[in-house]
């Protein structure tokens, strides 16, 4: 069932590149000059930094010897990276050094993120991985091959000193005697792109975290082929998992469309439920926030719960998401679309868990 791919990646994947050149305390960089994602900001970028800090330590907890923050964020293509503070408009790609220390300053107040849209070229999550330093750690899969698979990659970013890897690293796949018996039409292939489950300790609390990013499709029905197998793949791994303690939570890019949609139907035929601290948020930087009705379901954190596969024993205690919009490239007039490429169309979506 599981397509073991441990990986430890920091060498193989990610070589050191050169850093930027040092200059003498009396002289600034010119235009020629490559800025360093270690460098310091213009005063102006610093000043809409500090701006988005401020209000990460007001929306998001801090981190406890008695809590465990989780996140799952899609990331608009993190892929490339204009090594410029502002990406110009004959720059390509958009996503310039600015935007990528907000999303470095927005996943740094997590313990494990699950990351989706994590492309082949990984010069972004190199610069990442450079600014964050040697207390954070990741694993992530290779590209998923195909035009669904759209060369995507799954990853897990963590903070080494507040939790680690447990042993467990997987793909998760369907094997072709078993695609009959999972589910009356739920899935006559494998998935577009395989969801990745890695296991994490904090102190002496395991869990289990599978991210996945289903298939968009050209319209909902072509999704819920794959929301129906995943349901029924995970029901079944809960029967097998619950005599372990494990704690099993199923978190990415689900693709459904709202709340009580086909797709949130099939999602949840087999007892995953969505917490409802993350009920009625938007999703993506297009969502109204005085239309919760209109809002995409797209991301979700989910698990078993209140049935004889229930397998969280962690306790919530908050969750929510974060809208870093009215902070960033507000000095500049750009269309929520362009600042898409920049930073990302997803918000990041987080729970907070209590820990004996």
């Amino acid at each position: 069932m599981l397509k073991r791919i441990f990986q430890t990646l920091n060498q193989w994947f990610l070589p050191p590149e050169p850093q930027s050149r040092a200059l003498p305390q009396n002289q600034t960089r010119t235009s020629g000059d490559r800025p360093s994602i270690t460098d310091p900001p213009p005063r102006n970028i610093q000043k809409e930094l500090d701006r988005l800090s401020q209000a990460l330590t007001q929306q998001i907890p801090a981190k406890q010897t008695d809590n465990l923050l989780i996140a799952t964020w899609n990331i608009r293509a993190f892929a490339s990276l204009t090594r410029k503070w502002t990406a110009g408009d004959n720059d390509s790609p958009k996503r310039d050094l600015r935007g990528l220390r907000a999303i470095i300053e927005i996943l740094s107040r997590f313990d494990v993120i699950a990351i989706q849209e994590l492309k082949g070229d990984l010069r972004a999550l190199r610069d990442t991985l450079r600014f964050l330093g040697d207390d954070w750690g990741f694993l992530m899969t290779d590209i998923n091959s195909g035009s669904q698979g759209n060369s995507e990659r799954f990853a897990f970013l963590f903070d080494r000193r507040r939790c680690k890897p447990s042993g467990l690293a997987a793909e998760l796949v369907v094997p072709l005697e078993q695609k009959g018996q999972i589910a009356e039409g739920a899935l006559q292939r494998q998935f577009a792109r395989s969801p990745y489950a890695v296991s994490f300790q904090r102190g002496e609390t395991t869990f289990i975290l599978v991210t996945l990013h289903i298939l968009f499709g050209r319209h909902e029905d072509e999704r819920l082929s794959e929301l129906r197998a995943i349901a029924h793949w995970m029901k079944d791994w809960a029967e097998q998992s619950n005599r372990y303690h494990h704690n099993l939570l199923t978190l990415g890019d689900f693709n459904i469309d709202r709340q009580g949609s086909d797709g949130y139907e099939a999602f949840t035929s087999t007892g995953l439920t969505v917490p409802p601290q993350l009920l009625n948020l938007p999703r993506t930087i297009f969502d109204d926030p005085e239309k919760s009705n209109d809002d995409k379901f797209y991301d979700q954190i989910t698990w078993f719960e209140n049935d004889e596969r229930s397998l969280l024993e962690m306790k919530v205690r908050r969750g929510g998401n974060f809208d870093f919009m009215p902070y960033m490239y507000t000095d500049m007039d750009l269309t929520r679309t362009s600042i898409s490429y920049r930073l990302s169309d997803h918000l990041p979506l987080w729970l907070e868990f209590q820990l004996d």
